[in-house]
């Protein structure tokens, strides 16, 4: 998206703003990357999705103002650039986007990664050495009557179906190879794959019964020696998979989630009683923040161990026997616009207008 397309003020901030209202710039933004200036907007530092998710993964409070937080002197560069320069730098130092600045330090413009690339380099940062696995054996109850007649992870997205865009993402970071669990509509599944021709291996992982979200993945234990990459079908996760997978394997986890910050407010005035049902006060229109799962993991191939063959086993039961038996689990912290779900009709409209764009669905136009 080029910079004429868009105002570069959305990613300026004054430093003083706390890291939730620069979460909720992020989305309103449309990339992972803020800039605080001060009242001249001069350049002060830089702010990343990465930088937030360390210092929340450092107990830091989303209340705090960015200031704690802030990248100081980030990279520039001066308007007389050259385009092979920024080229560069961004490959080199793996960055999200690029100010440029006049003799006063004020940006004039930014560049971010798509402006200077082909899309064909949107991933060029390494490799995915590990298997992915598609969880998509389920009904789809929450999109009924759709999936009645068409399964979820066929769920159309623009001109693709929605688990094809799960794979092209992990495609991008050189996975050439899937196991997806089917079950409910399996053959429908098969035929679409087979009809596009597709560029990458796939694997079916066919369940008899119903296993649940995790009962499925029992069957990895004898295809994998490594650890995997775990996916609900009807999700799209917009993040570094190959910072996932370091993350994981920095901290030894077992499990890692992904998860999701979530803003939730509360549409009413919230009474506080006491024994006897007498009010103590009441709270208007309350707001919480939560890291919600995602339904996306990296996990050790041992822990597949805990799994029990041909049973229903819900991803869930696997985090409880896994944390009984004093297992470790990690969260990778995403923001909100990170994580497009389209399992249930709500999420789904919300999905299709804001992928309007990306996945060729302009003229998309909610009907409900």
């Amino acid at each position: 998206m080029n910079m004429n397309n868009r105002q570069i003020d959305l990613f300026l901030v004054p430093k003083e703003i706390s890291v939730k209202e620069a979460m909720r710039q992020m989305d309103k933004a449309g990339e992972r990357i803020l800039f605080a200036v001060d009242a001249k907007k001069k350049l002060i530092g830089s702010l990343s999705d990465g930088d937030i998710r360390r210092w929340v993964l450092k107990e830091g409070s989303l209340t705090s103002s960015i200031d704690r937080v802030l990248k100081r002197s980030p990279v520039t560069l001066a308007e007389d650039y050259q385009m092979d320069d920024a080229k560069e730098i961004m490959l080199k130092k793996k960055l999200q986007g690029i100010p440029i600045v006049d003799k006063e330090n004020r940006i004039t413009q930014i560049l971010f990664w798509e402006d200077i690339f082909d899309q064909g380099m949107a991933h060029a940062k390494g490799k995915i050495n590990i298997p992915v696995v598609i969880m998509a054996g389920g009904k789809g109850a929450r999109l009924d009557p759709f999936t009645r007649i068409l399964p979820k992870p066929l769920i159309p997205i623009g001109d693709k179906a929605i688990i094809e865009i799960i794979m092209d993402r992990f495609y991008q970071y050189g996975v050439n190879e899937f196991y997806i669990s089917i079950n409910h509509k399996a053959r429908m599944i098969k035929a679409y794959f087979e009809e596009i021709n597709a560029s990458y291996k796939i694997h079916y992982v066919e369940e008899d019964k119903p296993l649940g979200t995790a009962g499925a993945l029992k069957f990895m234990e004898e295809k994998v020696q490594t650890d995997l990459f775990v996916s609900n079908c009807d999700i799209i996760i917009e993040a570094d998979y190959l910072e996932i997978l370091k993350f994981h394997k920095k901290k030894n986890y077992d499990m890692t989630m992904i998860g999701s910050f979530r803003h939730f407010t509360i549409p009413y005035g919230i009474c506080t009683i006491e024994n006897g049902g007498r009010l103590l006060g009441i709270k208007e229109k309350p707001e919480y923040d939560y890291l919600v799962n995602t339904g996306m993991y990296v996990m050790k191939r041992d822990t597949l161990a805990l799994i029990p063959p041909n049973q229903h086993f819900d991803i869930t039961d696997l985090i409880d026997k896994l944390l009984k038996n004093n297992g470790s689990i990690g969260v990778f912290p995403i923001d909100a616009k990170s994580w497009i779900d389209i399992g249930q009709w709500e999420e789904y409209h919300k999905s299709m207008r804001n992928l309007k764009m990306e996945y060729g669905v302009e003229d998309y136009e909610e009907t409900n």
